[in-house]
């Protein structure tokens, strides 16, 4: 009696002991990145990846709450792309690490935020194939200065310093790169005004002037910009830091020298119909705001959601829903200031 109900023990076990494999008893590695698979909606069977990275914007804060708002609200698969470290936290200090690029093979879109960004060869090809794949791409805030190559010979033309691409992606791709900052860093904001001739472009399709706004300041770019951009948004420099705050009026520097921040105004979103090495042509929004702080803001996260509609050439609603998903307390921007030990599956 004993013997059978051994047996039968033994046997009732196996299908479960063979399932397990060699690797029984193991914790998985956790994955690097993480996915929102998307469904019904504007968006349903396109895949966005947002590569992050960056030490200041928290950019690996509100990717993922705009990934969230992409997928639920419109459909989309957003894969969210982090600077890591090798013990699985998030960390936009570590300038040399995103693990996953490969997924840009499948990308519909890529939206890019990083800052000086020094990868090695095997994470740079897939970004660099995308780029001259013919495919949309959106960049934000330092995108203007995304990479910083030292590690890579191949790639070197990407660092917004190089001999090859004068401004690097930053200039070549985007439109522009980093000059400096034109408001005040960190005490005077951000109002976003619908440039000249933009009011009936899809991208500001339920957005008024001052809708978008960004405590960052006002970034300079060349004037006039390169043949081809178009300016969607303008950005007026504000008095302060908060959407509400009116805008500077001329201010007479130490050598008596009168100065207008806002005359005239920096534009802090466009786009253009950039061409790749191969002949192809593929439209490009960049937009110089972008903090994580920002995105708190409906108008903000509208015209990231625009903007994504648009670059794909999907019909932009009158009003895209961009209601935001979970909880969402973004931390100020700042250097060193990234909350730390937060894992890619903690943003699920």
């Amino acid at each position: 009696m004993c013997v059978t109900v051994s047996l039968a023990i033994l046997l009732s076990a196996l299908p479960a002991a063979l399932s397990l494999g060699p690797t029984a008893g193991v914790e998985a590695k956790p994955t690097p990145w993480v996915v929102y698979e998307g469904g019904e909606g504007l968006g349903k069977g396109k895949h966005i990846v947002f590569v992050t990275g960056d030490e200041e914007y928290r950019s690996e804060e509100g990717m993922p709450q705009m990934a969230k708002i992409l997928s639920k609200h419109h459909g989309f698969k957003c894969t969210v792309l982090f600077a890591m470290d090798p013990d699985g936290t998030i960390n936009p200090q570590n300038q040399k690490s995103i693990p996953g690029t490969a997924a840009l093979a499948t990308a519909d879109l890529m939206v890019i935020f990083t800052r000086f960004r020094d990868l090695p060869d095997d994470q740079m090809k897939p970004i660099v194939e995308y780029v001259e794949s013919g495919k949309p791409i959106i960049g934000l805030r330092t995108s203007t200065h995304a990479f910083q190559l030292k590690q890579s010979k191949m790639y070197r033309r990407y660092s917004w310093r190089n001999d090859e691409w004068k401004g690097g992606f930053g200039r070549q791709v985007l439109g522009e790169t980093w000059i400096a900052h034109h408001g005040g860093h960190g005490w005077q904001s951000t109002g976003g005004l619908i440039a000249d001739g933009a009011k009936e472009h899809p991208i500001v399709r339920g957005i008024k002037d001052r809708d978008v706004w960004d405590p960052t300041d006002v970034y300079t770019v060349r004037l006039p910009m390169l043949d081809g951009i178009k300016p969607i948004l303008m950005g007026q420099v504000l008095s302060g830091m908060k959407p509400d705050d009116p805008p500077v009026g001329p201010e007479t520097n130490d050598k008596g020298e009168v100065k207008d921040k806002n005359n005239p105004m920096m534009p802090i979103a466009w786009v253009r119909e950039w061409t790749t090495p191969s002949g192809k042509k593929t439209r490009v929004f960049c937009s110089t705001y972008g903090t994580s702080e920002a995105f708190v803001r409906e108008g903000s996260r509208r015209l990231l959601v625009n903007a994504s509609l648009w670059a794909l050439g999907i019909d932009v609603p009158a009003k895209a829903k961009v209601d935001i998903v979970g909880t969402f307390k973004p931390t100020k921007f700042g250097f060193n200031k990234h909350t730390k030990g937060v894992r890619p599956a903690d943003h699920k």
